[in-house]
């Protein structure tokens, strides 16, 4: 059992920005279910989007925000984010993070889709986000302890207070341990592992929504999922991701005979926003046709994107015949815990940012390389908050545990590979009442709804890795089958409309207390009649 001033669990980009920025008299300790390196963060071959160019604006890349998200966002949330990007990147650069210049030392500035300027920021070619991330712990103050392979599976509240004041998980050996602080911080990202295609790290199942649903907190916008275009497809599997950098540097999708497929789809064509891409490419793969990414008009290919050329070749990819595989897949969740601009949810004591949060920044559908900006952004906000409050001692660990409420499986868990594939089929980039529906009954017929309510520790890690997966799995197709309209991420091929009226700005939010209670009307109603 450990106390602590704050707890962090998650090591990308937002918490790390956190940590950094945290006082130096707070004792803050990361705890992470893998390694540090093993994050979406550390995989981003994207930049940073922000507005620095001798042409552009904030509020240019405020509105390119806007319409990308179809106009779902918040838009002062947006505002914030846009405005403070350039001093986030100058900011970073200054401290000595080695982004990308020219000749003359100047930050070279790329162009990704839905863009309206060259505002993209990368290192390392197509490793921005291992860059920044290899930067930052190599800079870490001495009061932040990360501890790595520790699996939170559950967050503690005093019930006195309706407080979360720890988290208790697991080591790879199956030990149990407490931790304990007045802050406790979700930064677990997002939950592509749900799809059986996924540009995201093995870790990024769901786990850090499914333990703030457990714990009473607001989930929100779990039906807008954003399916990159451009996996790299081979052996029948997605292997990984190739940047919508490439796009932007000229690349083109083309079929198997050379035709284009986003002429006459978009104004903006193979650039258009990923949500209108992906489906164009579904739409194909739907009737037996591989989609190809044409890179023959890219120059300096390899130089360009080493990255990708690496993946490439290690996948037996020819890069010399100009085309690459590709097929959409999971990529970014733009939902996830409702949070204020300052990250706090609707628990005292808990707080979500980066992937994990939602914070309306993104909308239905996040911008190419706001993420990296939202990880920035959002853990220096939230730091500045903790930091004007007064020390106090790390909070008395008592707290009351139901031991005898656990989990009982009262029929073996689907697989990892069976979760995937139902969501994918069922709740993935086409969704229909019929497929949703489906996926619904399925998901309760493992007693889904009240897993929530139940004990963990007897299980395996794997195990509870499979129960946060079908937690967060209902999350998402309940919130998808409630959306009766196409928006962003969101695309039901039987309400293919976007639907302004009824819809525009709506969240759908779902928690604990709310679920049981309209269960506990419709159980009223039907009684009545």
């Amino acid at each position: 059992m450990r106390k602590t001033n704050v707890i962090i669990i998650g090591s990308g980009i937002a918490s790390l920005q956190l940590a950094r920025s945290l006082r130096d008299d707070l004792n803050v300790i990361v705890l992470t279910k893998s390694n540090v390196y093993k994050s979406n963060s550390n995989l981003a071959q994207g930049g940073i989007a922000a507005a620095i160019g001798k042409r552009d604006h904030p509020d240019k890349h405020y509105m390119d925000t806007l319409v990308a998200g179809s106009h779902h966002n918040d838009p002062e949330a947006v505002l914030e984010l846009t405005n403070e990007a350039p001093f986030l990147i100058q900011e970073l650069n200054k401290q000595g993070c080695p982004f990308d210049k020219n000749e003359n030392g100047e930050l070279l500035l790329g162009m990704e889709g839905a863009h309206s300027e060259y505002r993209i920021v990368h290192g390392g070619g197509d490793a921005t986000g291992r860059t920044i991330i290899q930067f930052m712990t190599s800079n870490m103050n001495p009061n932040i302890e990360i501890i790595e392979n520790f699996f939170v599976y559950e967050l503690l509240m005093d019930e006195s207070s309706n407080r979360c004041i720890g988290a208790k998980g697991k080591y790879s050996n199956g030990q149990i341990d407490y931790y304990f602080a007045e802050h406790i911080v979700i930064a677990t990202g997002g939950c592509g592992q749900l799809y059986s295609y996924t540009s995201n790290a093995e870790t990024v199942a769901g786990d850090g929504i499914a333990l703030a649903y457990q714990a009473g907190a607001e989930i929100t916008d779990m039906e807008f999922i954003q399916f990159h275009p451009t996996l790299l497809f081979t052996g029948k599997k997605a292997v990984g991701l190739v940047s919508e950098a490439v796009r932007g540097e000229g690349a083109r999708l083309i079929t198997k005979e050379g035709i284009p497929i986003m002429d006459g789809v978009h104004l903006l064509r193979d650039l258009a926003p990923r949500h209108i891409v992906s489906q164009t490419i579904y739409s194909f793969i739907e009737k037996g046709k591989q989609i190809f990414l044409d890179i023959s008009e890219v120059d300096h290919f390899e130089n360009r994107f080493p990255t990708i050329t690496n993946l490439c070749e290690r996948n037996g990819i020819d890069l010399k015949k100009g085309l690459i595989p590709v097929v959409p897949g999971s990529h970014f969740l733009m939902g996830g815990i409702k949070t204020d601009l300052d990250g706090r949810s609707s628990v005292k004591g808990l707080y979500a940012i980066g992937e994990a949060a939602c914070t309306g920044v993104h909308g239905a559908n996040r911008l190419a390389s706001n993420s990296l900006l939202e990880g920035l952004f959002f853990g220096k906000r939230l730091a500045e908050i903790v930091n004007a409050q007064t020390i106090t001692q790390p909070v008395d660990s008592t707290f009351s545990e139901n031991i005898e409420c656990y989990m009982n499986i009262s029929r073996p868990l689907p697989s990892i590979k069976e979760i995937q594939a139902s969501m994918m089929e069922n709740a993935g980039i086409v969704r229909t009442k019929k497929g949703l529906m489906k996926q619904k009954a399925w998901l309760e017929s493992f007693d889904i709804e009240n897993w929530a309510e139940k004990k963990l520790d007897h299980l395996t890690t794997e195990e509870i890795v499979q129960v946060f997966m079908m937690i967060t799995s209902w999350l998402i197709t309940n919130s998808a089958l409630e959306r009766t309209e196409s928006r962003g991420g969101h695309f039901r091929q039987d309400y293919p409309s976007e639907n302004d009226h009824k819809w525009l700005r709506k969240q759908i939010i779902q928690c604990k207390k709310m679920i049981k209670d309209e269960k506990h009307e419709q159980i009223k109603a039907a009684l009545a009649t």
